[in-house]
């Protein structure tokens, strides 16, 4: 990115899911759920069929699942609390659910289900982000509500020139922020761009296509809100018990958040806005890792593949990628040193790998596990939730640094590099 062009990201907005729960109740639900599907399945078996117990035990197995849970799943360290937007998450009576009836279908409902429930929540939650609404709880559970309140931000009111939609958990055509376009009567000020199917990274893609929209605008000022709808909960399979699938359902939770790339810093006062200049990316594919990561359509929701080599297949090429994103943003290694970090934690590892190889203070990546902590992997609303909380950090000052990374399927690399306005 030039140095004529910097725009700044700015006025952060979260609406939290309705439900939250520990790391305890969610292990105990997810145990329960496998149980009663595994139960389901093997009502359905001949004696025959090699999968057929003869002894099984719906208690014995509940048990066996919460031990494997415990032992492949993240620990209550790191993954703290995890939110859903589902009314059936930590709920056991299995028999009357609309998404996950294990009782009758041991793999939850099917995909075309999904999808409409994902339209209706994500419809929800975008006219939330845009009403000034919250969900029901606070960072700690409590009744409260979240963002950067800036004064100096754009009106709810005010109609963005452009919005991005990114999600890589569900599909609905028209999609939610094209709603939001037609309630609120913004056909002839918004156009609408979505961004779909990049998986955890994809904060960074949506925010280089708002730089490069508001680079080719003729307004003077111009503003590109972005907004993700991630629900991750909708894609539980409960009849898959491999290690693999338990990370997954453990680590996963939804998240929902908006703001705003704006081609000028400041307000319509001249006031600096509260945000970060942006000043450029890079991106690149690791070699020999197309399997590591895998985010495909399925008939029981999408099936997801996330092989443990990730953190060890990412970590030979950061040293090397970081020097190029600086040299990208017409900076010099050292310049970093002392960046803040923001990291999208794919996992307590992704954070550990990072924080060693590029030789990192626990305090320059703080953020990163902190967010993991309190809300889990949301996947692409993730990162910006990181930039948020760093936002509010008031030992970032102006004009430090903070390098963003993020990976996902491909294997991608993706980097970003902002200043703190």
């Amino acid at each position: 990115m030039g140095t004529e062009s910097r725009p700044v990201l700015h006025d952060f907005r979260t609406h939290l899911p309705a439900f939250r729960g520990a790391h305890a109740e969610v292990v105990h639900w997810l145990a329960a759920a496998h149980a009663r599907a595994e139960q389901t399945v093997q009502a359905g078996l001949q004696p025959s069929d090699p999968r057929f117990d003869p002894d099984f035990n719906l208690d014995a197995f509940r048990r066996q699942m919460e031990r494997h849970l415990r032992r492949f799943a993240p620990s209550p360290e790191t993954v703290g609390f995890r939110y859903s937007d589902l009314g059936e998450f930590l709920d056991e009576n299995f028999s009357d659910k609309d998404l996950f009836p294990v009782d009758r279908l041991p793999q939850g409902a099917g995909t075309a289900a999904r999808m409409d429930a994902f339209a209706t929540l994500a419809e929800r939650a975008v006219r939330a982000l845009y009403d000034g609404t919250e969900g029901p709880h606070g960072t700690d559970g409590t009744e409260g509500t979240e963002g950067t309140d800036d004064s100096d931000a754009p009106k709810d009111s005010d109609a963005p020139d452009e919005l991005i939609h990114v999600t890589c958990t569900g599909y609905a055509a028209p999609s939610a922020v094209q709603v939001l376009v037609e309630e609120r009567g913004w056909h002839a000020s918004t156009g609408v761009t979505h961004a779909y199917h990049m998986g955890c990274y994809a904060a960074l893609p949506a925010v280089r296509i708002a730089a490069g929209y508001l680079a080719s605008s003729s307004k003077e000022e111009a503003r590109c809100d972005i907004v993700h709808t991630e629900i991750c909960s909708l894609h539980l399979n409960p009849s898959r018990h491999d290690p693999e699938q338990l990370v997954v359902q453990s680590l996963f939770a939804d998240g929902f958040i908006r703001y705003s790339l704006s081609n000028t810093g400041a307000d319509a006062d001249g006031k600096p806005l509260k945000g970060f200049e942006v000043l450029g990316f890079a991106e690149r594919i690791v070699p020999d890792s197309l399997v590591d990561i895998g985010w495909a359509p399925g008939d029981f929701g999408m099936r997801m593949s996330l092989s443990r080599n990730v953190p060890d297949k990412i970590a030979p090429h950061l040293d090397d990628f970081v020097t190029t994103l600086a040299e990208y943003c017409g900076l010099s290694r050292a310049d970093l040193e002392g960046a803040r970090y923001a990291v999208h934690p794919g996992g307590p590892s992704i954070v550990d790998k990072v924080q060693e190889w590029l030789c990192l203070a626990p305090a320059q990546v703080t953020a990163s596990r902190e967010i993991l902590f309190e809300r889990g992997n949301m996947s692409s609303a993730t990162l910006p939730h990181i930039w948020e909380r760093l936002l509010q950090d008031d030992t970032l000052k102006p004009d430090a640094l903070v390098v963003s990374l993020a990976f996902g399927p491909g294997l991608t690399l993706y980097g970003m590099v902002m200043r703190r306005n």
